[in-house]
């Protein structure tokens, strides 16, 4: 049986994670984006971003823990995880998960920002302007 504070602990062990308050409840985010929340403490639930494909596996998988959050935001996969039923290495499993999705999203945006800054400065030599 997992809890809020198991939550809160387990998030806040991944590599560069910190807490933050998003519309006064608990979020985390790693370089800045969130990737997990407790927005849905209150019912017993903490809150993972995955894809589509990520949440209909642990669904699948596990029906009795995993469940798309109703309405738009689990149309986009935002899943709860019911942490009373759940098991530490599940909870581990699922922050990890959605931690990567953020983590590998961040990281393709960073190279594609830099690529794009490097580009800015660059003098087209044909015409002697900068590109854009």
């Amino acid at each position: 049986m997992m809890t809020t504070a198991d939550f809160r602990r387990i998030a806040l062990s991944l590599e560069e994670v910190e807490e933050y308050s998003h519309a006064g409840l608990p979020a985390f985010r790693v370089e800045g984006r969130k990737f997990a929340s407790l927005a849905s403490q209150a019912g017993g639930y903490g809150n993972l971003m995955l894809t589509l494909e990520q949440q209909a596996s642990f669904v699948e998988e596990a029906p009795g823990i995993f469940l798309p959050i109703p309405g738009g935001w689990g149309k986009m996969g935002h899943t709860h995880i019911r942490l009373a039923v759940a098991s530490e290495d599940v909870l581990t499993g699922a922050l990890r998960t959605a931690w990567k999705l953020r983590s590998d999203k961040n990281s393709k945006r960073s190279r594609k920002q830099a690529h794009m800054a490097g580009r800015s400065g660059e003098i087209d030599k044909k015409r002697g302007k900068r590109r854009l």
